[in-house]
């Protein structure tokens, strides 16, 4: 009965919001009629500064489809795709910048345009400290973290002399460190599993994609103790020598995976954005 009550106020919510949109929708349109360009944007622009940002999206997306082709348009699409960002709104926000990027490709904004995907689809470090919650790390997406880091390598490689390209740069040097240490999780998550063959294969994506970072320790010892749980002395040989040659003093030589051992300081590179 409970459960009835719920779904039904559930619904009367979204139809109330569905209709609160579309009555703010067609208020503005019947407002703004015989309205021009500028005077749209200006007030959009009022209703940015105010923080008004679903009517300020409102008033932009009918400048965009009214007036298409002037310079307006271009700047309009530029603010509605961070004002829907600001209005918890990033899906739709997404929308608004792949469009814009289709059809002003060499536009002067294209390097902010790019910024502003890599911020919204931006893991930030308490999502990545969810793994203590016990959730399942394979059942964790990492497409928006790989999606940032597409948009802030773009922007890093087209346009180098960019306002934004140094701290474009330093979230690409946190993602690639929670990318690694996103796979060498779901790798210790099928490794205390008895997964061992899975292990080894999301430790050797560490390996060949994420050379270098701090996550590399955990994943060559994985490999290393996958390889020898099922038996492949070789390969645990192989897996053992780079290893040891590389962390002869390694903290999991004498506590494993011990949750209370000192590797959890890979956690680090969350603090870096707090």
């Amino acid at each position: 009965m409970q459960k009835k009550t719920l779904k039904s106020l559930m619904l009367i919510l979204g139809v109330s919001l569905l209709a609160a949109c579309t009555s703010t929708q067609d208020k503005i349109n019947d407002e703004t009629l015989g309205w021009s360009a500028p005077q749209l944007y200006e007030e959009a622009r009022d209703n940015v500064r105010s923080r008004n940002w679903s009517t300020a999206s409102t008033y932009l997306h009918t400048l965009s489809t009214r007036f298409p082709y002037s310079s307006h348009a271009q700047q309009a699409m530029i603010d509605e795709a961070y004002v829907l960002w600001r209005d918890d709104e990033p899906e739709q926000a997404l929308v608004v910048i792949d469009r814009f990027n289709r059809l002003y490709p060499n536009h002067p904004h294209a390097d902010y345009m790019l910024y502003l995907k890599g911020l919204i689809t931006f893991t930030p470090p308490s999502a990545f400290l969810s793994r203590y919650t016990g959730q399942d790390p394979s059942e964790r997406d990492p497409k928006g973290l790989r999606e940032s880091y597409e948009a802030f390598s773009q922007l890093v490689e087209r346009y180098p002399q960019s306002r934004y390209a140094e701290d474009s740069q330093l979230r690409l040097n946190w993602l690639v460190n929670t990318i690694a240490e996103n796979e060498v999780n779901v790798a210790q998550y099928y490794y205390e599993r008895y997964g061992y063959v899975a292990a080894i294969n999301r430790a050797q994506v560490v390996l060949r994609d994420f050379s270098g970072v701090s996550a590399t320790e955990r994943a060559l010892y994985i490999m290393m103790k996958s390889y020898e749980a099922l038996g492949l002395q070789d390969q645990a040989s192989d897996a053992e020598r780079v290893f040891m040659q590389n962390y002869p003093n390694s903290e999991y030589l004498t506590n494993g995976l011990n949750k209370d051992g000192k590797w959890y300081d890979f956690v680090k590179p969350s603090s870096w954005f707090n």
